[in-house]
């Protein structure tokens, strides 16, 4: 039962997240262009919307470690790592340069593939292939290390 009520409950979340995206535009891959050409028609409403999120999730993030456990009653599972390292800047560079190229980013795209919008549908086909094509870089990558670690 518990296991539904989480379902559920991360399907209300992200169906507010979907329906805040669309109402702030941002589903609209024009907006995150408009961003980021700071030296034509810059469009500044990226960033508020941006801000607002930040704010929230300073606010969410500093309740969530004063807490052992969710609303819900499940583990808080908090990040540990904070150290900048050489697969979070790569990480952070593809996930810009996609962003600029495609005028998506997931939340944003995956909202949109539900509208029907044939640039969504190309850009979410594009992120589950680099999704695939990380997790067999990961394997490969890492193979040797755990072949040499079993002997």
């Amino acid at each position: 039962m518990k296991q539904h009520i989480d379902t559920l409950s991360s399907f209300i979340v992200g169906l507010i997240f979907g329906i805040g995206l669309i109402f702030a535009g941002m589903t609209d891959p024009s907006k995150v262009i408009g961003f980021l050409d700071i030296s034509g028609l810059w469009d500044p409403s990226l960033a508020l919307v941006m801000g607002g999120a930040i704010m929230v999730g300073v606010v969410a993030f500093r309740l969530a470690k004063q807490r052992s456990a969710s609303a819900l009653g499940g583990v808080m599972m908090m990040p540990t790592r904070n150290e900048i390292n050489r697969p979070l800047v790569i990480g952070s560079l593809l996930f810009g340069a996609g962003w600029g190229l495609g005028g998506f980013c997931p939340g944003p795209g995956l909202t949109a593939l539900g509208t029907g919008n044939t640039k969504a549908a190309i850009f979410v086909l594009a992120m589950i292939a680099g999704m695939g094509l990380f997790e067999l870089a990961e394997r490969f990558w890492h193979a040797p290390r755990r072949a040499a670690a079993s002997i």
